[in-house]
């Protein structure tokens, strides 16, 4: 699964991990091109970020991915019931 995001203005790849945590916790395509799009962001310095959201009609949620932003945003991972910490 790849696409280019256009909140980010870049190409979204994902790693061979996130896309088997991704087939695992049976998040479509839509769904991970949703929680890019419209994710709330949380930066941990200026490359890597977690973004997550509640998408409906999931009992998961919060869906967060972890990610890093270079020339390309790199999904590394997909977490389910995710907690933001403050």
């Amino acid at each position: 699964m790849e696409w280019h995001s256009q909140r980010f203005n870049k190409r979204v790849i994902l790693t061979h991990h996130a896309d088997e945590r991704i087939e695992a916790r049976r998040i479509s395509q839509s769904e991970m091109e949703t929680l890019v799009e419209q994710g709330e962001l949380l930066y941990k310095d200026s490359e890597h970020l977690w973004i997550f959201k509640a998408l409906e009609g999931r009992t998961d949620n919060l869906i967060c991915a972890a990610a890093i932003e270079r020339n390309a945003l790199i999904i590394k991972t997909v977490m389910t019931n995710w907690e933001k910490t403050p």
